[in-house]
């Protein structure tokens, strides 16, 4: 039971409560104003205990989101999504600094949010915002803190900061195809990686981690189930669980796989003649030349462009957003239409006229 002692102008709180092992602990706290400001004090220290968290233990968010990023996320991140949590904890670390979990209010980390915000695109606060979540609710389970103060916060974004999806339209893409099937070499993998991405719309590290067990000649399929670690050399698991998946495939690209198979000595399907597959440096440089060399000329395109231009394909032809999410590995259909709705809604006229056609056969 409190104790509320009165102190010169002001009021002083003494309590011994219990933790969830049984072991008590002194507390008080004076400067209080009013002994109603004591006792709030109080039953909120109490609760506290009550709830498993162990107040001797201060700790910062920057120190607690940096242990927690190194205990439970590093060992199972990529590299590259590693350093997307680094770069947070940079904007902790300018935002938060000495501030103590404990202390953080809703309203201060919806500051943070809205200033954060002001020079980010809205997929970056949210990918940001789920991380630091994440953390905080670690905290709650580890007894740091009792109180999600990220929950049903606003996200704010600056729409500006959107990159436009890069994109080869049909004819550029089969100007590409062309260019990069004019001069095939099964020593150099580069241009074979180039043509699967276009046929299949398959990440990057996907195709790298490709083995001659994935590709199904008899039932034209692709058989995606693991990623590569293009730092370590290795196989690591696939992005997403959804991102297990078998593809459909065509009989031109089976031919030109034909041709890498016969030539090709490894399990994996675009080890080079060095003994390696090519990384995104190199395949990135093949890529710049084939489309300097047509001068098609697009900002910020890349070899996951490809995957872009793949549903620019589909999509042209009528494809099924469904159908295309299943094929792209996308655990919903939402994330689909968030990635590429823009690109659904050029092609908005064409589908409305075929919808009027198959009205008009009634």
């Amino acid at each position: 039971m409190a104790q509320f002692v009165k102190r010169g102008s002001g009021w002083e709180a003494r309590l011994r409560p219990y933790d969830r092992n049984g072991k008590r602990h002194n507390m008080s706290k004076g400067g209080f104003k009013t002994k109603a400001a004591a006792r709030i004090w109080a039953t909120e220290v109490n609760e506290k205990f009550h709830k498993g968290v162990d107040l001797s233990q201060d700790i910062t968010l920057l120190h607690y989101y940096h242990s927690w990023v190194e205990e439970y996320k590093k060992p199972k991140l990529s590299h590259i999504t590693l350093n997307r949590y680094k770069i947070i904890e940079k904007f902790l670390d300018r935002y938060f600094c000495n501030v103590e979990l404990k202390d953080i209010t809703r309203s201060q980390y919806q500051h943070f949010i809205n200033e954060f915000g002001s020079d980010h695109a809205p997929e970056t606060v949210k990918k940001t915002n789920s991380i630091i979540r994440a953390c905080v609710q670690s905290a709650i389970l580890d007894g740091y803190i009792y109180r999600d103060f990220t929950q049903r916060v606003t996200l704010t974004a600056n729409r500006n900061r959107i990159l436009k999806v890069e994109y080869l339209n049909l004819k550029e893409i089969k100007r590409l195809l062309g260019a990069a099937t004019s001069r095939l070499d099964p020593r150099y993998t580069s241009r074979y990686m180039i043509i699967a991405a276009i046929y299949t719309g398959a990440r990057l590290s996907e195709l790298q981690a490709l083995t001659w067990k994935d590709i199904n000649f008899l039932k034209h399929t692709i058989t995606i189930n693991k990623s590569w670690d293009a730092t370590e050399y290795t196989f690591k698991p696939a992005k997403t669980q959804s991102s297990n998946r078998t593809i459909i495939i065509n009989d031109q690209l089976l031919t030109y796989l034909r041709q890498l198979r016969a030539k090709n000595n490894s399990t994996m399907v675009f080890q080079n003649i060095f003994g390696t597959i090519p990384t995104s440096n190199g395949v990135n440089k093949t890529l710049r030349n084939l489309l300097a060399s047509l001068n098609i000329s697009k900002k910020n395109f890349h070899f996951h462009s490809l995957r872009h231009s793949h549903v620019a394909l589909l999509v042209d032809q009528g494809i099924d957003a469904y159908d295309i999410s299943k094929r792209l590995g996308h655990s919903s259909i939402s994330i689909t239409l968030d990635v590429y709705g823009d690109m659904f809604d050029e092609y908005k006229e064409k589908r409305d006229k075929q919808i009027v056609a198959a009205l008009n056969t009634l």
